[in-house]
């Protein structure tokens, strides 16, 4: 019988890559600075706790979906997130487990990052035997781990918590490739050369995106422990961006690159996984500032709430002041940017139809801020696609739309919208891009919206701290791929 193929050969753990600098994009920075200033009005109505314990249950939660610990459907994650970990709250049929086995696992994974945070708290340098009671505290409520028997038979065997491992657990790939992490004899000391690195890192400033990816990689190679190496892989990333005052890691089951670019990094593509990260705390910062005066609102007394009302109103009043209406000149360099895109698109798709579709007309339509008459045009679809992007459009302190109308037998449009990112104007924008149909009803002439669907994977914003070089550049990207996204979308429908 041949030796199966090694699909990955273990060797050493290797430190940042030359270059690491470039890893790193500053507009997750400049979205953090946004963020730390609207983060003390929460500390300020002690409301942080609540909305940080959100946060940290979604963690917990996704972790185990990830882990395949348990399944469980998307809107009861929904409830637990909001309401707190309860079996009381999980329907029959709505997990894979009993219940009460569902929430035990739930909350060692609260625990853990709970015990994240307080070891921030504390200032202490990482270690290995820190490292080993988290993986204990991860692992408290699973017995057992899987293994294979001497006839080759997948078992389940006794999972030690907290120890490093005393076999091999290289497993099998899909196409029957072995992946070989780090031998057991050599573990303790692949393990102490990590954490030397990473205080080494902390001295030197590493960008939490860059040191959070390579810390979780690194770890993976090692694969120190015989079972819940991942969930131990996205606590230490998160325990860098707890460090820098940012959010728990929270890859999400939707979050389908997670193990494409956890591979590509064993192909010494570093730079993918950073970018993943660094998706997933703009999609934290994104939903905190949409709805951080949502969880004040909640916790405040009347009394506070009229308080809050002015103070809304009096900001809003002075959202022209200099350091946040800077933003608004950066959303009309865009906007023009964006205008000229859809006119070349728009030249295309008429070009392309030239003998083709002699009845296909395309044109588009622009609406900037300052137009009081139309501004408020798309409400509804703008609202819409910031729900499917899980955050507030704000669509009173700034509205700029630009439409593209493709006319055949059916209209399909798609909009481009600029507009205020949470419900308090705290100096961030966003850009959505979405198609959706005109379609007749029956006893009502006028057309109605159907079929929505957000063509962006992920808000694009921007704020007053963006510096205006690299900005239009990033967003000449986004905008592009996304309306590649959306022209597809209507080809499929045609």
């Amino acid at each position: 019988m041949s030796e199966p193929a090694i699909g990955y050969e273990w060797h050493p753990i290797e430190d940042l890559p030359d270059g690491w600098g470039l890893l790193a994009g500053p507009e997750l920075a400049a979205l953090a600075a946004v963020w730390e200033e609207q983060r003390q009005q929460l500390v300020d109505a002690r409301a942080l706790e609540e909305f940080t314990a959100r946060l940290r249950r979604e963690w917990a939660i996704e972790t185990g979906v990830i882990e395949r610990l348990y399944d469980i459907d998307r809107g009861v994650t929904q409830v637990l997130i909001e309401q707190g970990i309860s079996a009381s709250y999980i329907p029959h049929g709505a997990t894979d487990k009993p219940a009460e086995s569902v929430v035990a696992l739930i909350r060692d994974q609260e625990q853990a990052v709970e015990w994240l945070s307080d070891f921030v708290a504390s200032r202490r340098g990482l270690s290995t035997s820190f490292i080993k009671g988290l993986h204990q505290l991860l692992t408290s409520h699973q017995p057992t781990a899987k293994g294979v028997d001497s006839l080759g038979r997948s078992v389940e065997i006794p999972l030690l918590r907290g120890q490093w491992k005393q076999f091999p657990n290289s497993p099998v790939r899909p196409d029957g490739s072995v992946h070989h992490y780090c031998p057991p004899e050599q573990v303790a000391s692949e393990m102490d050369r990590l954490v030397a690195m990473h205080l080494r890192h902390q001295e030197e400033g590493i960008p939490p995106e860059v040191e959070a990816a390579w810390l979780h990689h690194r770890f993976t190679q090692i694969h120190p422990f015989q079972d819940g190496n991942g969930r131990v892989a996205r606590s230490l990333a998160t325990l860098v961006f707890l460090r820098a005052g940012w959010f728990p890691l929270v890859v999400r089951r939707s979050d389908l690159s997670y193990i494409g670019a956890s591979e590509a990094a064993d192909m010494a593509n570093l730079k993918t996984l950073v970018d993943l990260f660094t998706s997933i705390e703009k999609r934290a910062f994104v939903r905190a500032l949409s709805f951080s005066h949502q969880v004040v609102a909640e916790a405040a007394p009347v009394s506070a709430v009229i308080a809050a009302a002015a103070d809304k109103l009096r900001e809003r009043r002075q959202a022209a002041k200099a350091d946040l209406s800077r933003v608004f000149g950066l959303a009309d360099g865009l906007f023009a940017a964006a205008t000229a895109q859809l006119e070349d698109v728009r030249r295309q798709l008429s070009e392309a139809m030239v003998g083709v579709a002699d009845e296909f007309e395309a044109n588009v339509a622009t609406c900037g801020n300052d137009d009081e008459e139309r501004r408020h045009w798309f409400r509804h679809q703008v609202s819409e696609a910031a729900r499917l992007l899980d955050y507030f459009a704000d669509m009173r302190t700034y509205h700029s739309w630009l439409r593209l109308r493709l006319r055949e037998q059916s209209q399909t449009e798609v909009l481009v919208s600029f507009h205020g990112l949470g419900q308090t104007f705290s100096g961030v924008l966003a850009c959505s891009v979405c198609g959706y149909r005109r379609e007749e009803t029956e006893d009502d002439l006028r057309p109605v919206v159907a079929g929505l669907e957000v063509a962006c994977p992920e808000v694009f914003q921007f704020n007053y701290r963006d510096e205006e070089s690299g900005l239009a550049e990033r967003f000449g990207r986004w905008l592009h791929d996304s309306l590649a996204v959306a022209l597809e979308q209507w080809r499929r429908g045609l």
